[in-house]
């Protein structure tokens, strides 16, 4: 086990002391500032109440032309967990956010661990059958919504499902929907004449939280069948992304970008949290659009932003890339899809990136379970997902249930302190994903080196079979990816009559590219094994992506059964 690290008020370089705000705030300030927080063995509840009077007058959250410090964080928090409460959230009930990232999201959410109860994230791309069975399934109580949000009517789309469990809608926007509760006047319930009792309930709640208690239910995207409910432990994800956070060398006042959404692990566990960990700046953006970023980037001076592979390689992608001022880039993470070593080397030389790693997780490894350290090479970078986190074990099965060998493909297994105790009242779902050694499979194919680096060669799900070989669509984008021509690649498999399937390769170009169908096919023989070459390339502008930036690629087996219909 790894050594406990206790961080406290009077050891930390980068410590603001601040004091007391209203009178129903200075037990939890006095408790704090004389507490010591071990990030190895901490709470949800503990790291809000700590981060907030640690960093004080900081800047905690930066929205647009909202500004929100640490001060105000604390105290906005604790005035929406004191309104859960006065409303009739118990301690242990679920409380749903279903909106974009905003510095109204981050307060709402914070609030649901700090009264005590469970987070549910609800994923902005959901239509309203998917949300209500999301909400009915885990009994949701109250419900935060931003009605309006790309044109979305959240609240209405729910009329006519079966919620019985839900009391409340409260909107976090500037939108009034009928029957939605405005979040000002929601949080305004927390600052009436029993605010010192209701604030005593929430410091009692906050301080009967363990780290091993289930803190949220994250609902996988659901891209086959109902999604399910991953029972995510406050604690294993405080610990688990201390050591990330530390590899990603984040700092007290790092602008911290955050595009992925908070709905997602890798938006709540390595954004919010590792924000509030080490006293960043979060700065989020509701909608991906590269210019933009790239503008804001340059306006904030932004110094870490994680991201998928597909968010960076839009900004590589962007014709006026050079005109803007990225010199404040510092670190970043990626992972979750192949990536070419010349787009680590780009991400280095035009992006400005110092420190890159890459990383491996899941829902139900808490969002990470390996990545690579700081210092690799490139090579190592963009050709594995690092090696196992501390405290996690990895290992590479084969179809027959042996250890693989290295540089054998293989399922890979975690098993740590990070992984799910398991799915919401789902136990046979359970026992099919972690076994009886408590070995989760995750049902990707991966092969493991000497060192222990993993490279995640695909999921299961995604492989397809040509004329009797195993072809891995990741892998066959990653060579694809090093062509010239080639800005975004994904790779399916399709039916055909005489091979059972073979690949097809929708392709979005470089910049001023325009390549031809048939001469990547070419190239492709040249470099690949003939059952890796696609059979069809399709040249297009743009690839679908869910609210994650990764690749729907259900969406795409459905264009191309569509173009390929007589």
């Amino acid at each position: 086990m790894s050594p406990a690290v206790l961080v406290s008020l009077d050891d930390a370089p980068n410590v603001a002391l601040v004091g007391a705000g209203p009178a129903f705030h200075t037990s939890r300030t006095e408790t704090v500032t004389s507490a010591r927080m071990d990030p190895l063995a901490c709470t949800l509840p503990e790291l809000i109440a700590t981060a907030t009077a640690r960093y004080g007058p900081a800047l905690a959250i930066r929205d647009g032309d909202v500004d929100v410090t640490y001060d105000q964080l604390g105290e906005r928090v604790d005035q929406a967990a004191r309104a859960l409460v006065t409303s009739g959230v118990a301690a242990g009930d679920t409380v749903a956010v279903w909106a974009p990232n905003c510095w109204q999201w981050v307060v709402a959410g914070l609030a649901v661990s700090r009264a005590g109860a469970l987070l549910v994230p609800v994923n902005t791309r959901f239509k309203g059958p998917e949300a209500a069975y999301v909400l009915a399934r885990a009994r949701v109580k109250i419900l935060f919504v931003v009605d309006g949000f790309l044109d979305t009517d959240y609240s209405g789309s729910l009329d006519g499902h079966d919620l019985p469990n839900l009391d409340a809608i409260v909107d976090l926007g500037a939108a009034r929907t009928p029957g939605t509760i405005p979040f000002e006047e929601f949080t305004a319930r927390g600052d009436d004449t029993d605010a010192d009792v209701l604030q005593a309930a929430v410091e009692r709640r906050s301080a009967a939280v363990t780290p091993d208690d289930v803190g949220l239910i994250m609902f996988t995207s659901g891209t086959t069948g109902h999604p399910k409910g991953v029972l995510v432990k406050g604690g294993a994800i405080i610990r688990a992304f201390w050591a990330y956070s530390l590899t990603l060398t984040v700092d007290k006042g790092d602008r911290y970008l955050l595009v992925n959404p908070y709905f997602h692990a890798f938006g709540y566990n390595s954004g919010i949290v590792v924000c509030l960990l080490h006293g960043a700046i979060n700065l989020p953006v509701a909608v991906y659009d590269p210019g933009e970023v790239l503008a804001l980037i340059e306006r904030e001076r932004v110094t870490v932003f994680p991201g998928p592979p597909a968010l960076f390689q839009g900004l590589l992608n962007h014709p006026d890339l050079d005109r803007f001022d990225l010199s404040s880039l510092r670190a970043c993470v990626t992972g979750a899809a192949s990536i070419p070593v010349e787009m680590i080397v780009a991400m280095r030389e035009r992006l400005g990136f110092e420190t890159i790693i890459t990383a491996y997780g899941m829902t139900e490894t808490s969002g990470v379970a390996s990545h690579t350290l700081a210092g690799d090479p490139p090579e190592l970078v963009a050709s594995t997902s690092g090696c196992a986190i501390p405290d996690v074990e990895l290992r590479v099965v084969t179809d027959a249930g042996d250890v693989a060998e290295p540089g054998e493909p293989g399922e890979l297994l975690v098993r740590g302190y990070q992984v799910t105790p398991g799915y919401l009242d789902d136990p046979e779902q359970t026992a099919e994903a972690i076994d009886g050694d408590g070995w989760l499979h995750t049902g990707d194919i991966a092969v493991m080196d000497e060192a222990g680096y993993i490279d995640i060669t695909d999921r299961k799900k995604d492989m397809f079979i040509m004329g009797g070989f195993n072809a891995y669509p990741a892998e066959i984008e990653r060579q694809l990816s090093e062509h010239d021509a080639v800005g975004m690649v994904a790779v399916i498999g399709i039916p055909d009559e005489r091979m059972g399937e073979v690949g097809a390769a929708f392709i979005v170009p470089s910049p001023g590219e325009r390549p031809e169908p048939d001469e990547l096919i070419a190239w492709c023989r040249e470099r690949m094994a003939n059952y890796k070459v696609p059979r069809r390339v399709w040249i297009v502008d743009d690839l679908p992506l869910n609210a994650s930036n990764k690749v729907r690629k259900p969406e795409l087996r459905e264009r191309a059964r569509e173009l390929l219909s007589p």
